[in-house]
């Protein structure tokens, strides 16, 4: 296995586990803060357990160690830089139809006011 700067498995294990697995985990989970209205500090703390999950997924199946906190830490802004798309795209759709009076969607991941 190479030991890299990033990850401590093959770059494919990286790949699976901590971007397909976790950040797509993290993505629905954003998703699902943000159509309940709660705050990006609650996202916060989804993510800090979602990281202990990838850490274990990473220990469990492919010999990688579980208390790492440089690698918990990578594994930690990969999936957060996932969670907080999957959360700003979803804001995005409910202000423009929450309040379309006011507000169009511009582009995936923002809204304008409305005559600007």
């Amino acid at each position: 296995m190479a030991n890299n700067f990033l990850w401590e498995v093959s770059i494919s294990e990286f790949i699976f586990v901590t971007m397909i697995l976790g950040g797509g985990t993290a993505w629905l989970t954003g998703r699902a803060v943000a159509s309940t209205w709660r705050t990006p500090l609650q996202l916060v703390g989804y993510m800090i357990i979602l990281g202990l999950a990838v850490r274990f997924i990473h220990f469990a199946l492919f010999s990688g160690t579980l208390l790492s906190p440089y690698y918990y830490v990578v594994d930690f802004i990969v999936i957060m830089i996932f969670a907080f798309l999957g959360m700003r795209f979803t804001r995005a759709g409910q202000i423009a139809q929450q309040y379309s009076f006011a507000f169009d969607r511009a582009g995936p991941f923002g809204w304008r006011r409305k005559g600007n």
